[in-house]
């Protein structure tokens, strides 16, 4: 049987109430957004707590909240923050966005989000998974992230997305509608010069020139992981 749990260097993530578990993408987003310097962080749709977490070890200075609208995920998520190093920095709130956003939360400087993004695929009958994977109105929309985002982020403040390219233009355009702009871009690919994989973007109140990188997960022969990605998760990845 395999594992429940993903076991990192500093924490470990219980996921087997979670529709989805640990995975590449979440992992690359939690260690290249900019969380220095940050007071207060959210992780939007937290699911495990993965994101949280990495927040949490990174900077060991800030408050790291989340939200999770599936209670079930929002519990293990909450018994994964009481389990790690960093407990009484990080809260769960087992509610939608909509909802927290009613509680009038203090600002944030960093939020993180690896939203739901199949529009039109045919969805799971696993009702958990198709939140996790899916956006509709009443789950988490790119509108709701960006709305609330433009209402609670810091002046200065950050929110910094994963998402596959063509979602990530339609998100672009959601977060034009609530005045946030692109200001950074990581291009993940499989290899170097596949097809791009996945964007992690980071928006801000400001408009400016995007500053635009590239990571390729592994490297050019064999199933190996790249030297880049090795330094970038030797801080969390076992074994590294």
């Amino acid at each position: 049987m395999a594992n429940t749990y993903f076991q990192f260097k500093q924490f470990r993530i219980e996921q087997d109430r979670c529709a989805m578990k640990v995975c590449t993408d979440a992992c690359v987003l939690g260690a290249v957004a900019d969380v220095a310097g940050a007071t207060r962080l959210l992780d939007i749709g937290t699911g495990t707590g993965l994101l949280a977490l990495m927040a949490a070890q990174r900077n060991l200075g800030a408050h790291v909240e989340a939200v999770e609208i599936d209670e079930a995920a929002a519990a293990q998520a909450a018994a994964n923050f009481v389990a790690s190093p960093w407990a009484s920095r990080l809260r769960v709130h087992a509610q939608s966005l909509r909802a927290f956003a009613a509680t009038q939360p203090a600002p944030f400087d960093q939020m993180l989000c690896n939203p739901p993004f199949f529009r039109n695929a045919l969805r799971s009958p696993d009702a958990a998974r198709t939140t996790a994977r899916h956006t509709a109105p009443d789950t988490l929309a790119f509108e709701d992230i960006t709305m609330f985002a433009h209402q609670f982020l810091t002046p200065g403040g950050q929110l910094t997305v994963l998402l596959p390219p063509p979602e990530m233009q339609q998100f672009e355009r959601a977060a034009a509608d609530a005045q946030l702009y692109p200001i950074t871009r990581l291009v993940v690919h499989h290899r170097a010069g596949s097809k791009p994989l996945r964007h992690v973007t980071a928006f801000s109140h400001q408009p400016q020139a995007v500053a635009q990188s590239t990571l390729a997960i592994y490297a050019d022969s064999a199933e190996a992981y790249s030297e880049d990605f090795k330094y970038l998760m030797s801080p969390f990845y076992l074994h590294l």
